[in-house]
């Protein structure tokens, strides 16, 4: 955890001379988009989507070997298959799906030690027309992403081609990526998501954005203060999917094969604690920073980027309004923020994206390498360049694998509440993301903690995804669960639903390793912060400074924190966020003190419990 990040949220410029222009580290340009060795040097060699470059030499271009775990696949061709050899390159292709969750790249004209021999023509065209058949057989669609002409030492020309593959895992509806999207207020963040998700351009005075807005006084200012959910789909051959084509969500959800939803976050700085929950909550994949070219690195922007950096969620940027301004105005922008990139606190190696070709290699060098950040420049009035950010998510794969993700499920159901709803004929209803297990329609979880610490037991009636129905629910996965009649008042936002035998542990007091970010003065014993937890967000009083007094800008320390409010669930390894008007800290939980464990409640104590007022919580004493 670096200290330095806390150089985005003081007050000074905090630039550096260190900016060689626009995408001095990165040649995106360049057939298959390698970074120099250079800059390769701070980039892990990743065993997936590898960074390519083939070199303008005479000496046959490389890529790194191929490797057997990861969704990249090496071909050197395909040609006339035996029906054994057929059946054998099928199984590979499910085994390669399988480990991309869905997604698979295929490198044909490619040695497995990662030499770029290339196809003559005719190879090349019968290796595209195996790898459809192979392709038919599992029931997956491809799509070539770019050919290249390779220099090797022949007089035929020979080509390289980059094919993507993709297949719904039978035991999902489609591929599903969260999106939070950030940036200073009046940034153009609501509207380039209007204009993505409603297939119109924009009329130059807001009109993309009504749509988004939940709220009368959103639409009177034109300024976000909740946050909102949007979706974009992908079929399998790679084309969107929308409003312009489909009336509802639901629609939306059979057509796609993939789907990215859109965390819409407040960009104002009087809703920062609600930004700051919507990225600790819902748990996005990666982070879309949205800046405006007229206004440039203005207001919260820098602070959000600290955000993203602390929680270490991967970020991209979007430079949005370049129809307002000239060319040098894009530019001066986009070169401040490289400078900013590349502080110590970043250290991001910024990757400016003008072609599709860009586009393609920025999405796998995004995906393998923390450190690459594609920077786009367009604008949702005019449509320039917004076809390159669709070829971008259309590409970008999940950062877990199927490992990851089974061990996840293996594990008991644990649910996080983040909204509450009461519908009409429905009842109560509850929304947030599932953090591990899986969730069936009818399955008894308990809720809690209630401000006595307890637990109260209830049954999923229904599961709901991107407002269509589904039956089963997948760690990962946001959805809303109705609840039936059970009593809103009992639920608040921060609880968690998770399986009876998971015995959760409730505490008032933990401690936490901490880094100070920003203070005025000094970090001592007494001071009281408002705490972002996963889900969880309260107040808290500083108990204990271990080994200081007190605390500056910049210095860690092991902190003891007690909640003021009620107890919470928290887990031992937690990123922590904490804030109080301009102190800001990051940390991990370190310790818990459990005040009780779970114990499943009489049947006569709940209806008691129900039928009752509810109990002020007790004074948190031990």
């Amino acid at each position: 955890m670096d200290a330095q990040v806390s150089e985005l949220f003081g007050t000074g410029s905090g630039q550096n001379s260190g900016s060689q222009g626009v995408g001095s580290n990165v040649s995106p340009g360049n057939s298959f988009g390698i970074v120099s060795k250079k800059s390769f040097t701070k980039i892990k060699r990743a065993k997936g989507r590898s960074s390519r470059h083939l070199k303008p030499s005479n000496n046959p271009p490389y890529l790194p070997p191929e490797a057997e775990e990861g969704n990249i696949e090496y071909k050197l061709k395909l040609v006339n298959p035996t029906q054994y050899r057929f059946e054998h390159l099928a199984t590979q292709m499910k085994w390669r799906l399988q480990e991309g969750r869905g997604e698979a790249v295929y490198q044909i004209g490619v040695e497995d030690n990662g030499m770029l021999v290339g196809l003559p023509e005719e190879d090349m065209k019968s290796s595209l027309k195996t790898l459809r058949r192979m392709a038919e057989k599992v029931g997956a669609d491809i799509t070539v992403l770019r050919e290249r002409e390779v220099d090797y030492d022949s007089d035929i020309p020979r080509q390289v081609a980059e094919v993507l593959i993709r297949k719904v895992p039978d035991d999902q509806q489609f591929l599903d990526l969260r999106v939070a999207v950030l940036g200073n207020v009046d940034s153009g963040k609501s509207t380039l998501l209007g204009v993505l998700t409603q297939g119109e351009l924009d009329n130059g005075r807001g009109r993309a954005r009504l749509n988004l807005f939940r709220h009368l006084h959103e639409i009177q200012t034109g300024r976000t203060s909740s946050i909102s959910f949007e979706i974009l789909g992908f079929n399998s051959k790679g084309e969107v999917v929308n409003y312009s084509e489909s009336r509802t969500a639901e629609e939306i959800c059979e057509s796609a094969s993939k789907m990215i939803t859109f965390i819409d976050l407040a960009g104002h700085h009087k809703y920062l604690k609600t930004t700051i929950f919507g990225l600790t909550s819902y748990c996005p994949d990666f982070a879309m920073l949205v800046v405006g070219a007229n206004t440039g690195i203005a207001g919260t922007t820098r602070e959000h980027l600290g955000l993203a950096l602390a929680l270490k969620v991967p970020i991209f940027i979007v430079v949005t309004k370049v129809d307002l301004c000239a060319r040098s105005t894009v530019e001066r922008t986009v070169r401040q923020l490289e400078r900013i990139l590349k502080q110590p606190g970043c250290n991001k190696v910024p990757l400016v994206v003008n072609t599709e070709d860009d586009a393609v290699t920025a999405a796998q060098q995004f995906a393998q390498s923390p450190s690459i950040t594609p920077i786009f420049t367009l604008s949702s009035v005019s449509g320039e360049s917004l076809d390159l950010l669709k070829v971008f998510f259309n590409i970008i794969p999940p950062l877990s694998n199927s490992k990851e993700q089974e061990e996840l499920m293996q594990q008991l159901t644990e649910f996080q509440v983040d909204e509450i709803y009461t519908v009409p004929e429905v009842g109560t209803v509850v929304g947030g993301t599932l953090y591990s297990g899986v969730c069936r329609e009818g399955e008894q979880l308990v809720v809690g903690p209630t401000d006595s610490g307890q637990f109260r037991q209830l049954t999923v009636c229904s599961i709901q995804r991107n407002r269509s129905g589904c039956r089963v629910l997948r760690a990962g996965q946001a959805a809303t669960l109705a609840l039936g009649d059970f009593d809103r008042a009992l639920l608040r936002k921060g609880m968690v639903m998770v399986s009876p035998e998971m015995n959760p542990t409730i505490c008032w007091h933990f401690e936490a390793e901490i880094v100070l970010l920003f203070h005025a003065k000094t970090f001592h014993k007494g001071f009281q912060v408002t705490v972002h937890v996963g889900n969880v967000r309260q107040t808290a009083t500083v108990e204990a400074v271990h080994g200081k007094k007190e605390l500056r800008t910049g210095e860690k320390a092991v902190v003891s924190f007690k909640f003021i409010k009620h107890p919470e669930y928290l887990k031992v390894g937690a990123k922590l966020l904490f804030r109080e008007g301009v102190t800001k800290g990051i940390g991990q939980v370190t310790k818990l003190q459990p005040v009780s464990q779970y114990q499943p409640p009489h049947l006569d104590e709940q209806e008691a419990w129900s039928e009752g007022p509810r109990h002020a919580a007790p004074s948190p004493t031990s």
